[in-house]
């Protein structure tokens, strides 16, 4: 295995980069560091420095290596670990196993939709197959409103001073991501947790010498332990997060995206939500809001975002189903997380998958309500390329725990069952089906005006629009609910796009059942930092934020006056009206 740069990258690469600390920052193996130059004016403190004779500078110059050759090892066999930890301990629930016949299933699946919707039969079967994920939401979102749901009894907690509050490990996996870890790492800052109680971990690409820079380029204010990933059997999110939580030391972690901000009491709620359930609630999905707004690609992601995490996740929750879980903000406790095998690093979507895991454990997810921001890929290409991903990860997700439908009905009884078939296994194939009602109904369409009308024609039409425009409605409605919930209602005209995005979304889906086929571990990585409007945005926001804080602090009194000249004098103070509060 090469890596670039030799093995004493990565050890330098291991670091904790503590409060006010610059780039520099000292090693994470503390026993093994090397004395450091002096640059104090102080010139006793040199002579306090007891000088190495020219034997034992021989001799840490011989075990120099030696160390770094280790370090570089102990990286390699967890990096080895993190692909194979639950191929090996569970190799049917893995996407590693999935032999080259599975992985052509959804292709030969999307094949066969377009055989069947030129016969009657087949377009009967396959326009009532597509129509029960659509009517499967609309049965979700009413179903919430009007049954109660048995949930565990509330635990009664009071609130805990900060010296008592649990370590909470914060990891993101990072891959070419220079133009916004600052972003990233300001964000984590911002949040309202005690620095001494966060265990903040990224892991970088061994290789990835320009995200590393950017990390060490920046002071911090809370400690950071910099994990270098190298690049063994794969190169994916999931295998990076698995070696990252060797190294969690928290009770509790949770997963951040390159690109995310999420908001300053996001801990705080979900260690209510921890410390209010039972043990059998494992994991927090926080909503995540899309403030993208330079296409309307992006705006359009911002309606399907708030449809999806402000509407239909909580529902699903509520009811108790299994939650097919986003990829950023999922809090968990951490000793469960290592009990189920952590992510599949053969998976692209690693956390729809997991989701669907912990429920088979006999775990529960939910929704809290804190957002984490997110950026959005603004043009097609970009899109395309995470949405393909996204839809790859499903078809692997369903594959590979319908490997033993029996016994996945037992674990997830009923209702999970069903829910995973029409939400994970539907979306993929509402989107490669798709296409084939199109073209069907344009067919038959010339057909009806340059032969005339016959039965079967008229009643592929008519199934054609019977599938294809209640599918349409029950999205836009979904989406326009959730900018209602967000006060943005102002973009529910972007939906009237709805057809082409579900014209984009197939394609990305039949892309992905190619490349299931011909790259099943491919990870199409999304870049990220170029939406420079929003990234402005941002920055007015957090200004504006600040400002608010300050002013809070200064009208109940907590904000100190801080005295330029010692001449000042107590008359002078106490001349300052006291603030009111």
């Amino acid at each position: 295995m090469q890596i670039r740069g030799g093995r004493r990258a990565i050890a330098r690469s291991l670091e904790i980069c503590g409060e006010g600390a610059p780039s520099a920052a000292k090693f994470l193996k503390r026993e093994f560091s090397r004395p450091e130059v002096v640059r104090s004016q102080d010139l006793s403190a040199l002579d306090r420095i007891r000088p190495l004779n020219s034997n034992a500078a021989a001799i840490a110059e011989r075990r120099t290596p030696a160390i770094d050759d280790s370090i570089d090892r102990v990286m390699t066999v967890a990096a080895e670990r993190a692909c194979t930890q639950l191929r090996s301990k569970w190799p049917k629930l893995s996407a590693a196993t999935l032999s080259r016949i599975a992985n052509a299933i959804p292709l030969l699946l999307g094949l066969l939709a377009f055989t069947a919707m030129f016969t009657t039969p087949g377009a009967i079967i396959l326009s009532i197959l597509v129509a029960l994920p659509t009517a499967f939401r609309v049965w979700i979102f009413v179903h919430s409103m009007t049954v109660s749901v048995d949930r565990p009894p509330l635990r009664s907690f009071s609130a805990l001073p900060d010296e008592q509050l649990p370590v909470y490990s914060v990891i993101t996996a990072l891959h070419h991501e220079a133009e916004v870890v600052d972003q990233l790492l300001s964000a984590i800052e911002r949040l309202n947790y005690p620095a001494e109680k966060l265990d903040v971990i990224i892991a970088v690409e061994a290789d990835d010498s320009a995200t590393r820079a950017a990390i060490t380029a920046r002071r911090h204010r809370v400690p950071i332990t910099v994990i270098p990933v190298p690049p063994a059997e794969l190169r994916t999110k999931p295998k990076a997060l698995n070696v990252a939580l060797r190294f969690a030391r928290g009770m509790f972690v949770v997963i951040y995206d390159a690109e995310d901000r999420p908001e300053r009491n996001q801990l705080h709620r979900a260690l209510k939500a921890f410390r209010l359930a039972d043990d059998s609630l494992v994991c927090v999905q926080a909503r995540l809001c899309v403030d993208t707004k330079t296409s309307w690609l992006a705006r359009y992601f911002t309606a399907e975002y708030a449809g999806h995490f402000d509407v239909f996740l909580p529902r699903l929750a509520r009811l108790g189903l299994p939650l097919p879980l986003g990829g950023s903000s999922n809090h968990f406790r951490t000793a469960t997380l290592r009990e189920v095998g952590g992510w599949d690093a053969h998976n692209v979507t690693e956390d729809a998958d997991l989701g669907m895991r912990l429920a088979r454990f006999g775990y529960r997810s939910d929704v809290i309500d804190s957002t984490t921001y997110e950026e959005a890929p603004a043009d097609v290409r970009r899109w395309l390329g995470q949405r393909s991903r996204w839809f790859k990860g499903w078809m692997q997700t369903w594959l590979v725990h319908m490997r033993e439908p029996l016994r996945l009905l037992r674990e997830l009884g009923p209702h999970g069952f069903l829910t995973f078939q029409l939400i994970v296994g539907g979306n993929a194939l509402v989107a490669l089906a798709h296409p084939a009602f199109v073209t069907a109904l344009g067919y038959d369409l010339i057909a009806l005006f340059s032969e005339g009308c016959n039965s079967a024609t008229f009643l592929r039409i008519v199934l054609c629009l019977m599938t294809a425009v209640p599918g349409y409605s029950v999205s836009a409605s979904l989406y326009w609910l959730g900018l209602s919930h967000r006060g943005i209602l102002k973009k529910f005209g972007i939906l009237i796009c709805t057809p082409v995005h579900w014209l984009l979304l197939s394609l990305a889906a039949w892309r992905a059942a190619i490349e299931l086929t011909t790259r099943p571990h491919f990870w199409w990585k999304t870049e990220h930092g170029f939406d420079l409007d929003s990234r402005r945005d941002i920055a007015i926001r957090a200004l504006l934020g600040l400002e608010h804080h300050l002013s809070e602090l200064k009208r109940t009194g907590q904000l100190p006056q801080i005295w330029d000249d010692v001449r000042d004098s107590a008359l002078n103070r106490r001349r300052i009206p006291p603030a009111a509060v």
